[in-house]
């Protein structure tokens, strides 16, 4: 049975390769597109409903699941209104924020929800995986995260890296918002044992890549992941959006749920 797709923010980069990846899957059906005034000629080209109101093409779906990867208010009124309809929606927008994913747990309790900051198989696998070396290599380890993105990046440290920071910073008994260091300047003084540095680097087309560092006396150990193509975080997405249709309410599902 074919699973109906309603894409948010249809006219976007991401957007549009969700929407031509859709098209092309047996599996999935194309059922709504959706985006601001103005972009109606670029919604018009893949031939289902169409609008500027989320709610209104919701209206004339049945059982869909939205996939969202906008900006943080825009995704919270995503899971606003999937829960007022009745549908589901994928989520892969970074940079929320604390009170924003309770709005996305609290519509989860309704509907089935699923929330990611990176949609990438292979990033998610390497969250599995950190926490073992973090404990292995114990506490002489300084742990460090450098992360790389477009100059057209709105936000500042990724989600990815934000989550692989938590990752790490848990695996030592930490939470990151209180042993995260996001830059450094000007005389700071000896580097504090407890401590997880996170920086950021924008330019260019760049994809995104994220390296976890270990650095340890005599020796360092670095784990990279290297996006190629924003293709791959869509491909995530849709099967996160296949699995979810069977899925349901009462928590807001995660990339570790599918493995």
């Amino acid at each position: 049975m074919s699973v109906n797709i309603v894409i948010h923010g249809a006219a976007g980069r991401m957007g549009q390769i969700l929407c031509s990846l859709v098209k092309a899957d047996p599996e999935l059906t194309l059922a709504g597109v959706v985006d601001r005034a103005g972009c109606e000629e670029k919604l018009a080209v893949w031939g289902c409903p169409a609008s500027d109101s989320l709610a209104a093409v919701l209206d004339q779906v049945a059982q869909a699941v939205v996939v969202d990867f906008t900006a943080p208010e825009a995704s919270v009124g995503v899971a606003r209104t999937v829960a007022e309809k009745g549908a589901s929606a994928v989520i892969g927008t970074t940079g929320m924020k604390e009170e924003q994913l309770a709005v996305l747990r609290a519509a989860a309790a309704n509907v089935p929800l699923f929330y990611a900051p990176n949609m990438s198989v292979g990033v998610n696998v390497l969250l599995k995986v950190l926490p073992e070396l973090v404990k292995r290599l114990g506490p002489a380890y300084d742990l460090e995260i450098s992360e790389i993105h477009h100059n057209k990046k709105a936000d500042s440290p990724s989600g990815t890296a934000v989550r692989l920071g938590e990752c790490i910073a848990e695996a030592r008994g930490w939470q990151l918002a209180e042993k995260g260091n996001f830059g450094r300047h000007g005389i700071i003084g000896a580097r504090p044992r407890e401590e997880v540095g996170v920086m950021a680097l924008r330019g260019g087309d760049v994809v995104g890549d994220h390296t976890v560092y270990f650095f340890g006396p005599g020796e360092r150990i670095e784990i990279t992941h290297r996006a190629h193509t924003r293709e791959m975080f869509a491909q995530g997405a849709l099967r996160a959006a296949k699995w979810l249709a069977g899925a349901r309410p009462g928590q807001l599902w995660t990339m570790s749920d599918i493995f």
